[in-house]
């Protein structure tokens, strides 16, 4: 039994080291950390549980058959994160590369269907450089079998993805199921093909940060949810995400004490928005001063600015927050804001997370290239997600609530449960100054002084409109409250809500607007 043991430890401590220490040392050499590493800034302290340490590779053409790896360049188990329950698997870039393989993708399909029977989150890190080119097409199915597996597990539980290191050609698609991508600033690569066939098909010259570095993605085609400075930020933003998320589509989120009083009123909130409805202020000064201890967790924050998403408590309840951004566009709505909110309101219903919506928004975004771009079907999408959720959802209107987009966000009208607004809220099909254009056209024309006649006119369509109280008159807001007010009151309509129960008609599955 004592030599036995004596050669299994021998079999672990080899594993353990990957693909040997000169490999090791490149990849830290590279500013990365192991597979290994990773999983101890991302776990509580010795809580990792590895499974299939032993699997190797069964390839045997090019010289394979006498180059193999235990782990075969993926480390996969379980473990915790502030004492819950996750799974987990990290590539190993010091071993092929990190690149995937039957024997591999079989280890991340394991751990994944572990996950899925057992209601706990997935959180995979990858560091790859593809498909196994020598083992050719077993490798493709590798990834389809985890694909799969991803999309089965969409909306059952969630799925968090850290891109590592590259990540290109079939494997980015896996990345692209999950809900949320973090990405590592000047390390980390998405891309479907890299930079030499892009310039050989269409004679392109582009860097890897430059096409698929996490600033670009993070930024430019909102792929990446974050974009970090560094691996242990990276990894320490992950962990902190499951402070909001709930373990599995069956359960409530995650309630956090706070000593921050529920019925806060802070004067800051009667100096936020201007007195001009022109001009801008930033939505992030109103959330602070109504969630728990000042604290958002932003996600998308560097894509789409006119809208701004993200997690917070408020009054110890888990939120996702919608918000319109007047800083950023005059916080209109536009194709990249209708995706990523639409994405984050899917997320949010998925998972039994109530949404709280701050609403400050004109319309949307007119012009050739919106129209063309799909304005239609994409703002549709954001319209979809918020007419889908059943979750508790509690709106507040901070000033302008104009036209269609009055609609979309979450509104009365498509389940909105708790609707408020502020005295300086504005809800009216479109702005006065555009409403008297058009109604009153030919007495404006017709006048001794046409823009004396225009303000005039202005000015009474916005007392008699552009105001929260003919809204209020036909119960399309629940009541129209002090600023000061407002973190009690959504306070007190989450506890209302929390037994919420809200059912859609029995479908196989909607056709949201792609």
């Amino acid at each position: 039994m004592r030599e036995k043991l004596e050669h299994l430890v021998e079999l672990r401590r080899q594993a353990e080291w990957g693909g040997g220490q000169k490999r090791i040392e490149a990849q830290h050499e590279r500013g990365k950390l192991t597979a290994r590493e990773r999983l101890d800034v991302l776990l509580d302290e010795g809580s990792f549980v590895e499974l299939d340490r032993f699997v190797v590779h069964r390839a045997t053409d090019f010289g394979l058959a006498d180059e193999k790896y235990l782990g075969d360049g993926v480390v996969t188990g379980y473990g915790t994160i502030e004492g819950r329950l996750v799974y987990v698997f990290s590539q190993d870039f010091t071993i092929f590369g990190g690149s995937l393989s039957e024997a591999h993708a079989e280890k991340i399909v394991k751990i994944m269907d572990l996950a899925l029977k057992n209601g706990a989150p997935v959180i995979g890190l990858n560091d790859s450089g593809g498909a196994r080119i020598q083992e050719g097409v077993v490798s493709l199915g590798g990834y389809a079998d985890i694909f799969l597996r991803n999309t089965l597990a969409s909306g059952v539980i969630p799925q968090i993805s850290g891109v590592l290191g590259p990540c290109a050609g079939g494997a980015v698609y896996s990345p692209a199921i999950t809900d949320f991508i973090y990405m590592v600033l000047g390390t980390s690569y998405m891309f479907v093909t890299g930079p030499n066939v892009v310039k050989t098909v269409t004679h392109e010259d582009v860097s890897m940060e430059e096409l698929g570095g996490a600033a670009a993605h993070a930024s430019t085609s909102g792929v990446a949810h974050f974009a970090c400075p560094t691996e242990v930020d990276c990894l320490q933003r992950i962990r902190r995400l499951l402070l909001y998320i709930p373990q599995n589509n069956k359960e409530a989120p995650p309630r956090r004490p706070t000593d921050d009083p529920f019925d806060r009123a802070d004067e800051e909130l009667l100096d936020i928005v201007p007195d001009s409805p022109n001009k801008p202020y930033d939505i992030h000064d109103v959330i602070r001063h109504v969630v728990d201890d000042g604290d958002l967790y932003e996600v998308h924050a560097d894509y789409a600015q006119n809208l701004v998403v993200g997690f917070a408590h408020v009054g110890s309840h888990s939120v996702g927050i919608v918000a319109n951004q007047p800083a950023v566009l005059a916080g209109v709505l536009d194709i990249d804001a209708s995706l990523k909110g639409a994405r984050f309101v899917r997320f949010c219903d998925s998972f039994n997370i109530p949404l709280l919506t701050f609403e400050d928004v004109p319309g949307f975004l007119p012009g050739v290239g919106q129209e063309h771009g799909g304005i239609i079907k994409h703002g549709a999408k954001l319209l979809y997600a918020f007419c889908e959720a059943t979750v508790p959802k509690v709106t507040i209107i901070t000033r302008k609530a104009y036209g269609g987009a009055y609609d979309v966000m979450s509104s009365k009208h498509i389940r909105g449960d708790i609707n408020y607004a502020w005295p300086t809220a504005e809800i009216a099909v479109m702005g006065a100054k555009g409403a008297v254009e058009i109604l009153y056209r030919r007495e404006i024309a017709e006048a001794a002084d046409p823009s004396v006649k225009a303000t005039e006119l202005q000015d009474q369509y916005a007392e008699n409109f552009a105001n929260p109280f003919a809204a209020a008159a036909r119960g399309y807001v629940d009541d129209v409250i002090d600023p000061r007010e407002t973190r009690a009151r959504v306070i007190s309509a989450l506890d209302m809500l929390q037994n919420k129960r809200d059912e859609n008609p029995w479908k196989k599955h909607g056709n949201i607007p792609l």
